[in-house]
């Protein structure tokens, strides 16, 4: 039972938006595909936080929630600020039930236990809010880590956290997310959004307030799911 992450697979197999145009992304859905089987098993768990199809409303992610249901393991979805498909909790799970796509959950104001972990996350916000809008999601994004923790400390198991924003990139940090974490002692934070080479330079990995941070977006991993445990 093995838990995984991997984010921003951006996926576009039941609409045109090629992400192979960009450099390093060439045949990246095969690949993802094959190195995908390589590791992951029946009853393991891929965490996936954001960015996962390119679809504009859940209809049009069919075929890629498709090929993301028939991978091996089980799938834990967070939102990224490109699922524009994203709707209510309630609505999304019907829509995965109605399909069949059964090997796929949402994370969205809950947690889930895998093993003796308890994954738990939400989609995060810019390092820096500079106007109202932005503090207001900002502000819902925090309610939603907080409720996400809270549902995970019921269930006990060590919470490991998954954003897709970095909370912490180059010399800025979002205070806000931040402070939640040291505050629930979080000891591990998986993050994506970030792409390309000069990006990733400035990535924070390793231990920074002690927590430890890891980049899992696709091409940081070279389309190989990262092992947390």
């Amino acid at each position: 039972m093995a838990l995984f992450a991997i984010a921003d697979l951006h996926l576009s197999l039941g609409t045109d938006k090629p992400m192979d145009i960009f450099r390093g992304w060439d045949n990246y859905v095969s690949k993802l595909e094959a190195n995908w089987k390589k590791i992951v098993k029946d009853d393991d768990t891929v965490v996936i936080p954001g960015d996962i199809s390119w679809g504009m409303k859940l209809d049009e992610c069919y075929k890629d929630f498709e090929f993301i249901n028939n991978l091996p393991g089980k799938k834990i979805f967070i939102k990224g600020n490109h699922d524009y498909w994203w709707a209510t909790k309630s609505k999304i799970d019907n829509y995965l039930k109605e399909n069949s796509f059964d090997t796929i959950s949402v994370l969205f104001n809950n947690s889930y236990t895998v093993d003796s972990f308890t994954v738990c996350g939400t989609r995060g916000w810019f390092l820096e809010s500079e106007t109202d809008n932005d503090v207001k999601v900002l502000n819902r994004e925090v309610g939603r880590l907080r409720a996400s923790l809270e549902d995970g400390l019921k269930k006990g198991g060590e919470p490991v956290v998954f954003l897709h924003y970095p909370p912490v990139y180059g010399s800025q940090e979002c205070s806000e997310i931040i402070d939640v974490l040291l505050e629930y002692n979080i000891k591990k934070c998986y993050y994506g959004h970030i792409h390309g080479v000069n990006n990733i330079k400035n990535a924070i990995e390793g231990e920074y307030k002690g927590i430890n941070f890891k980049l899992v977006s696709c091409d940081k991993l070279d389309f190989m799911p990262l092992l947390v445990r």
